[in-house]
């Protein structure tokens, strides 16, 4: 039994670590950059150590410090979070030769699954469909400009590293593809450490649907259902659910058995260890094809257990330990349905500009079929550094139509004053008869901004 993790991380997800650490007995330790000495996460920790300045090269990307703030305060094991650090083989490795346990995949697994042009690979060997594009990562302009001219514009240049949408760009043409792949590197090293691009054929207003898996290192992968996060702006998420409206359409129900099998079967290749994610894309014709494999818990993951009953981050921390899952696949029945909405310091009525500064009032929503998750409080200073998500918002109901009633009731209720927020825009996506059907896909955000949404801005802007 682990007696102290270190939580290598910030905001709500080091919150979120620090809950199911005490619910299991398990004192924490918040390290913290100086900007986020205020965090509620530093707070909440039995312990906190600051690791370095604001910016994240200086803090939460500097593996030393992390290293050095654990053997000072004895830890057992270190949890990543999401972002940052937490698909870094480098850093597992470093955890694991300084007798520390890393709580995500093994150093081996990762490497197995090194970046996603590798896991592409991966995948075209375990016979899982995989959409056109470069054999690992493009080296330079010209490697870029021949692999768009084989497989056709419109192209997308991708970071191998990370998530989130970063180092990701849709390109049309040559000239776009030069400027776009030097600022998909360049921001690709800023927020992962690591410049590396690959280029794959860009499928138009597809679903973005994603399978959650769990390992346990002894030969064992399940997977707890998929989630869709199709509603995205310039590929970050806005609103994810579980499960799919597509997939629960009958036309595309046996999509949801052959995405769950292929997640299960790259997994097992890949002899995966603890939470992670296999991400597909799904197009209007039922065909389905690999994304990547996200090593890590992701945003998201709460409407997963909502809608299973199964607490991912304690099941992380008891497959670091060595514990076996202690649940099988027939275990995981999924029932009702999970939205959630990332509430993000960002003006939809200015181009979605961050909206860093001070909280003056904060009121979160409550009662039956709500949850919230945040490190933010009525006070709490936004820094500038780091992602503009101020906490996730998590509706449950017994069908659709009432979790998203329970939604549009939550978000009515939430109040953030001092600083923008997002919440208008949510409020009418999900109030927008094409959402409230299920008939969307990744091109919808765009769509509804030239038409509902701009109304929607012009209005109120």
């Amino acid at each position: 039994m682990f007696e102290k993790i270190l939580v290598a991380n910030r905001g709500e997800i080091a919150v979120r670590v620090i809950r199911a650490c005490r619910e299991l007995n398990i004192r924490t330790v918040a390290a913290y950059s100086e900007a986020d000495r205020n965090s509620m996460h530093v707070q909440l920790a039995d312990e906190a150590i600051c690791i370095g300045r604001g910016p994240s090269t200086e803090s939460y990307l500097r593996i030393d410090r992390l290293i050095s703030a654990a053997e000072i305060a004895d830890v057992d094991a270190i949890h990543p979070g999401y972002g940052f650090l937490s698909e870094n083989a480098h850093f597992a490795e470093v955890c694991e030769r300084c007798n520390i346990r890393f709580i995500g995949p093994s150093a081996a697994a990762m490497n197995a699954l090194e970046d996603k042009a590798v896991s592409r690979e991966l995948a075209k060997k375990a016979g899982v469909p995989i959409p056109p594009g470069s054999v690992g990562a493009i080296e330079s302009e010209d490697d870029a400009l021949a692999t768009a001219k084989e497989i056709g514009y419109p192209v997308m240049i991708k970071a191998v590293a990370g998530g989130g949408g970063r180092g990701m760009r849709v390109v049309h043409n040559d000239i776009s593809l030069i400027k776009a792949f030097h600022t998909a590197r360049t921001e690709a090293e800023q927020c992962f450490g690591n410049s590396n691009v690959y280029i794959e054929k860009f499928i138009e207003n597809p679903h973005h649907i994603e399978v959650q898996i769990l390992g346990d290192g002894k030969g064992k992968v399940l997977h707890l259902g998929e989630r869709d996060c199709s509603i995205q702006r310039r590929n970050q998420k806005l609103i994810e659910e579980s499960p799919s409206p597509l997939l629960t359409a009958k036309p595309f129900k046996d999509i949801r058995k052959k995405t769950s099998r292929a997640a299960v079967k790259l997994c097992e290749q890949a002899q995966y260890t603890n939470a992670g994610t296999v991400e597909f894309i799904v197009d209007e014709n039922g065909n389905f094809y690999f994304l990547e494999v996200n090593k890590r818990i992701q945003v998201e993951h709460p409407v997963t257990e909502e809608v299973t009953g199964q607490d991912l981050v304690k099941l992380q921390i008891l497959v670091a330990m060595g514990e076996p899952i202690g649940i099988s696949q027939g275990d995981i029945r999924p029932s009702g349905h999970a939205i959630e909405c990332r509430i993000n310091a960002e003006d939809p009525f200015d181009g979605f500009r961050p909206s860093p500064g001070r909280i003056e009032m904060f009121f979160a929503p409550g009662g039956r079929g709500v949850r919230f998750e945040s490190h933010a409080y009525a006070g709490y200073m936004i820094p500038p550094h780091y992602d503009s998500m101020i906490g996730k918002l998590i509706a449950y109901g017994k069908d659709r139509p009432e979790a998203m009633n329970i939604m549009i009731r939550a978000l009515s209720e939430m109040m953030i004053t001092g600083v923008k927020t997002t919440i208008p825009f949510q409020l009418a996506i999900l109030q927008d008869p094409d959402f409230r059907r299920g008939v969307y896909s990744t091109g919808f955000v765009e769509n509804f901004l030239g038409g509902a949404g701009r109304e929607l801005l012009e209005n109120k802007g």
